[in-house]
């Protein structure tokens, strides 16, 4: 054999860089099944259910090409239960000339795999991800001599390079950023007629898996009893197809809104087939560019969705690449609480965070602004280490992948990296999530957004002016978020106090849910 051609569960692409010299005659598939990739974080069934079909589904589809597979699963005999393990004993059973693969999504992966093959002899050539506008190697060139390197440069150069959206070299529509128009919360009524998203009914395959996840995973978090996600590149085509016709139109204006009950909105839904490459990067961005020159949608709302993808998807790469293993340690706020129990069941009384978290449980999605303003905010507030807010979203959604899950959680959400991605802490009181919900959540809510102490009082709004209070030093001077700390001024002794208590009094019994 001259190659062993290494597949992970997030590198579901036949036309990878892994490919490029295949030889049917002489080189073989290699894709594995192990439990470790479902314990490392407590994954839920429908995050472990999802890659495992679409890893099956991809396995028959490079079969049916000609290229030969060896598709170990979960159950079989002698399974190892690591990728190390695993590849040590496919490097010992086909003893190849030479081993290979596509850059995976995970640090931690990674090392496993070349300490594995290292002991086993062999040295892994690892191949540039073709899915991606930028490698790593011009992100570092990029970031190379700056403290920080913020997303915005470096999406106007990442559109001005791929001529996306672009009259020459300005921005088509004379703006970069069309912000202003992309954060409204829907009006009194709520959402209004909204389009279906695509179902995808399980097949015989799915329901497979389905049945083995919950035999073998029955203590992990979530439900299988909605699973209908894509797991092949024909149904992720199909869902593009869905979100670009019907969807697409109206996903800017609404884009930051939330509604009770209502997980889906105008979002696309397409971050886990890409992150699971059953999509590329650069077929999405073209077609929801095609659609704004075809009068098919708004410049605002194409360029709204663009900026998810060809922006931050593409900066939050870069930056766990350049900046790991320390990144996953960053603790900047010295935040040292536990994640509360709730976060597992959904069981609270706010409104906005049951909703949110119950939602995340039983479909395995959440949209951006729920992650970073209502289940992210809360745990920022409430002071718990980011790496356990780290590990809980890694574990809940089913894109989450740790290249791009990890940068935002610590980075955006827990302000983990004390800067160097975002300028300043995602905070807000519960006035935010009255706003972008229109009302409805904290109408179903026994605590009232406007007040931070006594029974009624919000915990947003408690734990937010109480994490004023604990890091009043360090943004007094802040060009962002000074002016919310120059708010405490107004606050008498006693009130200070008294925010003080009773948001130590919910960190109690958050740690004791």
């Amino acid at each position: 054999m001259r190659s062993l051609v290494i597949v992970l569960g997030d590198q579901l692409d036949a036309a990878s860089s892994a490919f490029d010299d295949f030889d049917p005659g002489r080189d073989l598939v290699w894709m594995a099944e192990v439990r470790e990739e479902s314990t490392h974080v407590w994954s839920s069934r429908i995050r472990i259910a999802l890659f495992l079909a679409a890893m099956r589904h991809h396995a028959l589809a490079l079969r049916s090409m000609g290229r030969r597979v060896d598709y170990v699963r979960l159950g079989d005999a002698g399974n190892a239960g690591s990728l190390a393990g695993e590849l040590r004993r496919a490097l010992a059973r086909w003893k190849p000339a030479r081993v290979l693969m596509t850059a995976p999504g995970d640090w931690r992966v990674l090392k496993a795999l070349r300490s594995a093959a290292s002991s086993a002899g062999y040295a892994i050539e690892v191949r540039d991800d073709r899915h991606f506008f930028c490698t790593v190697r011009e992100f570092s060139a990029l970031a190379e001599g700056r403290r920080s390197l913020r997303m915005e440069p470096f999406y106007r150069q990442m559109r001005r390079r791929h001529d996306v959206l672009m009259n020459g070299d300005e921005p088509v529509g004379d703006r970069w950023n069309f912000d202003a128009e992309n954060q409204r919360p829907f009006p009194p009524g709520g959402p209004g007629f909204l389009p279906e998203r695509l179902r995808v009914e399980p097949d015989d395959l799915t329901r497979e898996v389905l049945t083995m996840v919950e035999r073998e995973f029955p203590d992990h978090p979530g439900t299988l009893s909605d699973f209908d996600w894509p797991v092949t590149r024909e149904q992720a085509l199909l869902a593009m197809d869905r979100f670009i016709t019907d969807r697409l139109p109206e996903f800017g204006q609404w884009q930051d809104a939330m509604w009770p009950q209502t997980p889906w909105l105008w979002h696309a839904q397409l971050s886990a087939a890409m992150n699971l490459k059953l999509l590329g990067a650069r077929e999405v961005v073209a077609r929801a560019e095609q659609a704004w020159r075809d009068g098919h949608a708004p410049l605002a709302t194409v360029e709204g969705f663009i900026r998810q993808v060809l922006g931050w998807r593409e900066y939050v790469r870069g930056v766990y690449w350049t900046r790991m293993p320390a990144l996953a340690s960053g603790n900047a706020l010295g935040a040292e609480g536990t994640l509360p129990g709730f976060y597992w069941t959904g069981d609270t009384e706010m409104a906005c965070l049951a909703d949110a978290l119950r939602q995340t449980l039983r479909l395995g999605y959440a949209h951006h602004i729920q992650r970073l303003m209502v289940t992210g905010l809360f745990a920022l507030l409430l002071g718990v280490r980011p790496d356990r807010v780290h590990a809980w979203y890694l574990a809940v959604y089913v894109d989450a992948v740790e290249w791009v899950e990890l940068p935002n959680t610590l980075g955006m959400s827990q302000f983990a990296d004390g800067g160097q991605m975002t300028s300043k802490p995602y905070v807000a009181s519960g006035k935010y999530i009255e706003r972008m919900s229109s009302g409805r959540h904290c109408a179903r809510c026994p605590y009232r957004p406007d007040l931070r102490t006594g029974p009624d009082a919000c915990p947003f709004t408690t734990l937010y002016w109480d994490f004023l209070l604990r890091h009043r030093s360090r943004f007094s001077t802040h060009p962002r978020l000074g002016a919310q700390v120059r708010h405490l001024e107004r606050l008498s002794d006693t009130e200070v106090q008294a925010i003080r208590g009773q948001a130590r009094q919910l960190r109690e019994r958050c740690s004791a849910h």
